[in-house]
């Protein structure tokens, strides 16, 4: 065979391979939407219809499972957002259009969100605490980081150049994707109440704190030396 020649057969078991592939990531994806984030690389396999050893034998491990079904996950998380964010006529609604995008695709199935966004080390089923959370972690910080320049492009062509704008905008996306996941996420851990917020209103309210931060909400709380003293 001529060097560089690609042999037929190999070509079409690599692609067999990938495809099989995609099938058992789609396959675990439903499996811990229905059976929650913990779901053991038995219960998956049990679940897709095979053997964990097949699991094992595509992805080495749960870690790399996880890896696997992340970077599908945060992939189409990220072109939601962007579309959401490219549909904005202003930063505060692109800012909204974003957050709100996030919580509706985080919502859809908080199972698989906390699967491919937390690691618990000390797998019973093989999977690597050290593997795992770079694994993870990788994924993650493509994502964010993706997120982060989407919120900054805006913003620079919104507040121009001048004295201390570039320190805004190079601060300023990190610390708003901190508060958007973390409220996001105890949002979503929340029970069901009826003083629970939409999604609609959370992210209304979530951008409302990252444009005008809380201090809307406290002008009109009285100042400690104008509470009533107790009477003693």
């Amino acid at each position: 065979m001529p060097d560089g020649a690609v042999d037929g057969r190999d070509s079409r078991w690599q692609a067999h391979r990938e495809e099989r592939r995609r099938e058992l990531i789609k396959s675990a994806r439903k499996a811990v939407h229905a059976l929650g984030s913990d779901a053991s690389m038995e219960d998956i396999a049990a679940a897709a219809g095979t053997s964990k050893s097949v699991f094992y034998r595509y992805f080495g491990d749960k870690a790399g499972l996880q890896q696997a079904v992340g970077e599908v996950v945060l992939s189409q998380m990220q072109r939601r957002i962007q579309e959401a964010a490219q549909a904005a006529q202003t930063p505060r609604e692109g800012l909204f259009a974003m957050v709100s995008a996030y919580l509706q695709m985080a919502e859809t199935s908080p199972n698989v969100y906390a699967f491919v966004t937390r690691y618990v080390p000390g797998e019973p089923d093989g999977g690597s605490a050290s593997g795992g959370s770079i694994a993870t972690a990788g994924a993650l910080s493509h994502f964010f980081a993706a997120i982060s320049d989407m919120i900054a492009r805006p913003m620079r062509s919104h507040l121009g150049a001048g004295p201390g704008k570039e320190a805004v905008i190079g601060y300023w996306p990190n610390a708003a994707i901190g508060l958007v996941r973390n409220a996001g996420e105890q949002w979503l851990a929340s029970p069901a109440s009826p003083d629970k917020a939409g999604q609609e209103a959370m992210a209304r309210q979530i951008t409302d704190w990252l444009c005008f931060g809380i201090a809307p909400e406290l002008e009109n709380l009285p100042l400690p030396s104008e509470l009533p003293k107790e009477s003693t």
